[in-house]
């Protein structure tokens, strides 16, 4: 088992790790839309918030030797579901024709108040 850090994205906010790598696979923590290159700070709608969350996860990922195109299983945690079609489209910007399998949940509420926070299992 591998420790991922990478100093691209923010640091956790909690005693766990960005991703942990066993077995060939990695594990992303779940991310949040805290912009570490703009002072920490957390885009006020959910679209701004979701681009941030994915670019967390890229950076997350290429530390680890990864990619978006080598997720295979996200899970999507909304505040408000009725944000869910401005997400997809954003989500299918970032993964095209990869499409990993999801889940998507509402769930009464998210770390920092955020929106939306994803998770995810990829290839190394």
């Amino acid at each position: 088992m591998k420790i991922i850090n990478s100093e691209n994205a923010p640091a956790p906010i909690g005693p766990y790790s960005q991703a942990v790598e066993a077995n060939g696979l990695i594990f992303l923590s779940g991310q949040i839309a805290i912009d570490r290159d703009n002072d920490n700070r957390i885009p006020p709608d959910v679209e701004g918030q979701t681009h941030q969350v994915i670019k967390n996860m890229r950076a997350v990922l290429a530390e680890a030797g990864s990619a978006l195109d080598k997720v295979v299983k996200t899970t999507i945690y909304l505040a408000d579901m009725n944000d869910f079609a401005a997400i997809n489209n954003i989500y299918a910007e970032y993964f095209g024709a990869s499409k990993p399998a999801r889940a998507t949940v509402e769930v009464s509420r998210l770390p920092k108040d955020v929106k939306i926070e994803i998770d995810c299992i990829a290839l190394k």
